[in-house]
């Protein structure tokens, strides 16, 4: 075994700048889902606006992280993960679009 493919093993699993980025705007993104679900299932303005801003915050995060990343998918730049943020972003603020219009029926 040698020294290069241990190196090339231990870079695999290391946590990069946009891997970290790309998962934390993912997370973000997943916390404003959660929100936005509850919001349509309970109601209330708070959350939608919790949805509705997570869901900003990851999408504008995942695309910086998706425009800055130097090659494709699977080199470690986070280019993944940026993808899945941003559709996990859209639809946080989808969930929170529509739980704010539902409190502005009811309100």
């Amino acid at each position: 075994m040698s020294v290069h493919y241990l190196l090339a093993a231990a870079d695999a699993y290391s946590m990069s700048a946009g891997r970290l980025g790309s998962t934390a705007a993912a997370l973000t993104g997943l916390i404003g889902v959660v929100a936005g679900g509850l919001v349509l299932a309970r109601g209330g303005r708070n959350g939608a606006v919790v949805a509705l801003v997570a869901g900003l915050v990851g999408m504008a995060v995942g695309g910086l992280v998706a425009a800055t990343a130097d090659d494709g998918l699977g080199t470690g730049n986070g280019l993944g993960g940026a993808i899945v943020a941003v559709g996990v972003g859209l639809i946080s603020a989808a969930l929170g679009g529509l739980g704010l219009v539902r409190a502005r029926r009811t309100g």
